[in-house]
């Protein structure tokens, strides 16, 4: 049976948030529901979109985007505010009569529910610590979230991770009974590649330590070309890092990242923890050559198509990115074999991946296009 069969007239509610990049994540699925005939609903928890966010969902073809006003369990105290959240999705879906949710916070799913649940994982403020301080223990007034994290990993229907690595990562760290499930992120190209120009770019939450900014910083210092950084340098709860050397652009939207992409610079993540990455696929999609932190999310995907630099190697930094823009026919070598390898990655791919997996919980097709329960 096809994917449109399967999930034609289909209610799926989606919580997405849009401070991170579970919103494009969240948008980029719609998209790929709606094709198929589903019916998706954003819910949106956290802080309220932008103008130019709310005209983005909107504009997906039979898509709603509700804004609940709802905490993401990242920005809270403790674990009360959540569980009500939970709740209050629960509610919503069967106000909706959606067929399933797919919560991509995990911790709403340790709220008892009843309507079919797909928890998906983009990453946990535990397993960010492990690789942010390594060898300390989680601090304390974190401990409710593991707990949460834990209770709603086991107690959702169906699990999912963006990568078989960091699904083995969540089954170790929650001894999980089995690994989640592993369907990849997917992100349309943004533009079309442009004229090669001798510059590096990197795209983040420069505030936010795994993504080793600082280091970055100083690679900057060293090399005879702009490094240029797209992202916020303070984070939610006050967190700023100050960056001397780096050429900073702000927030950047679809357009104008799109617009630096277009130019192929080198694209650098030197990430210690990255479930995915999207900021990567956008740059792989535009044949950016690639030079990444060696990990094993990052070897998963880009394995062959990237430059790796172990650990915090500053030299090791310096000396990749100096090999690339160096070597004019180097650079489009990686572009190409990045972008080729970008291709794997679409979102039709990622959504009918998740249909899938909806299927696989809800049952085979009724007639009138409904899923069995």
């Amino acid at each position: 049976m096809s994917q449109g069969a399967r999930a034609a007239g289909l209610r799926v509610l989606l919580t997405v948030d849009a401070v991170g990049g579970v919103w494009q994540y969240g948008l980029d699925l719609a998209r790929g529901l709606s094709v198929r005939g589903a019916v998706p609903v954003l819910a949106l928890l956290g802080p309220a979109p932008s103008t130019a966010q709310r005209a983005e969902a909107r504009a997906i073809a039979g898509a709603t985007l509700i804004e609940t006003g709802l905490p993401l369990d990242w920005l809270c105290d403790g674990p009360a505010p959540i569980r009500a959240a939970g709740a209050a999705i629960e509610a919503l879906a069967r106000d909706l009569r959606s067929d399933l949710v797919q919560l991509n916070m995990p911790t709403l799913a340790a709220t008892p529910h009843a309507v079919p649940t797909v928890a998906v994982t983009h990453g946990c403020v535990s397993t960010w610590w492990r690789a942010a301080r390594p060898g300390e223990p989680l601090d304390p007034q974190f401990g409710w979230h593991h707990d949460m994290m834990a209770t709603g990993l086991r107690a959702a229907d169906r699990l999912v991770a963006p990568t078989a690595s960091y699904a083995a990562l969540i089954a170790r760290h929650y001894a999980l009974p089995r690994a989640p499930q592993v369907v990849h992120n997917g992100r349309a190209p943004l533009g079309q590649p442009g004229a090669l120009r001798d510059e590096v770019l990197t795209v983040g939450r420069l505030w936010d330590r795994v993504k080793r900014a600082e280091l970055l910083d100083r690679v900057a210092a060293r090399l005879a070309v702009p490094f240029s950084a797209a992202g916020a340098a303070t984070g939610p709860h006050g967190e700023h890092i100050d960056l001397a050397h780096l050429h900073l652009l702000g927030q950047l939207d679809a357009d104008a990242l799109g617009q630096r992409l277009a130019a192929r610079p080198v694209f650098v993540s030197a990430a210690s923890f990255e479930p995915f990455g999207l900021a990567v696929l956008e740059a792989a999609g535009a044949g950016c050559a690639l030079v990444l932190s060696d990990t094993e999310g990052f070897r998963e995907l880009w394995d062959g198509a990237a430059v790796f630099v172990p650990g915090d190697n500053e030299d090791g930094y310096v000396r990749a990115i100096e090999s690339v823009i160096g070597d004019a026919a180097l650079r489009r070598r990686l572009g190409e074999a990045a972008r080729r390898r970008a291709a794997r990655y679409a979102p039709q791919a990622m959504a009918d991946g998740m249909l899938a997996i909806y299927a696989d919980l809800l049952g085979a097709a009724v007639p009138g296009g409904r899923i069995a329960a």
